[in-house]
């Protein structure tokens, strides 16, 4: 027969959270910024020439497998807040797929304004980002408009998929950082 003092140990004291400061203060948020301007750098850098009316079916395909494994992992991301586990960051992946969804959206736009017809007033990877962000935020000024049936297409599902994925994940979010406001730092991490 166990002993019961064995069986069951004493829980050990809380200890209170560590105040953090100096580089592990300000190291995730300069580590945060180098991945988000590693994409912005990305989107201006890669060779989005190649894709659009030359090669529509890389096009596509890539602009699809690129926004389904966004979806995918923000999905997790918000099922991991939804679990309330404290090992997952979404601060920070979540803040950095919408920054990866803005410019895939970017480059689908940037992609879709060389056929002749799609756009009016998309020239130019800024112009596209541009489109994008606007979109986004709904405001829609009208000095970019989608004219050919892909484009709009295109437009419909970028404020479907805002609407869906990215407005659950900043719901998940919110709801992490309430909750952690509420019951204090004790439980959790929310970067």
């Amino acid at each position: 027969m166990k002993d019961r003092r064995t069986a069951h140990p004493r829980p050990r004291p809380r200890t209170p959270p560590r105040r953090r400061t100096g580089w592990d203060a300000v190291g995730p948020w300069v580590v945060r910024a180098g991945i988000a301007a590693a994409v912005v750098v990305a989107y201006f850098l890669l060779p989005l020439d190649h894709l659009g009316p030359q090669r529509p079916v890389l096009s596509w395909v890539l602009f699809a497998l690129l926004l389904t494994v966004v979806a995918v992992l923000l999905l997790r991301q918000i099922r991991h807040v939804l679990l309330d586990r404290p090992d997952s960051r979404p601060g920070v992946v979540i803040s950095l797929l919408i920054v990866l969804s803005v410019h895939v959206f970017s480059a689908a736009y940037y992609a879709l304004a060389k056929s002749p017809g799609e756009f009016n007033g998309l020239h130019t990877r800024i112009d596209a980002l541009y489109f994008t962000v606007v979109t986004l935020a709904t405001v829609g000024y009208g000095d970019i408009t989608p004219r050919g049936q892909a484009a709009r297409v295109v437009t419909v599902l970028q404020i479907t998929y805002s609407f869906v994925f990215l407005t659950a994940a900043a719901t998940a979010l919110t709801t992490r950082m309430r909750d952690r406001v509420v019951r204090g730092p004790q439980r959790g991490r929310s970067r």
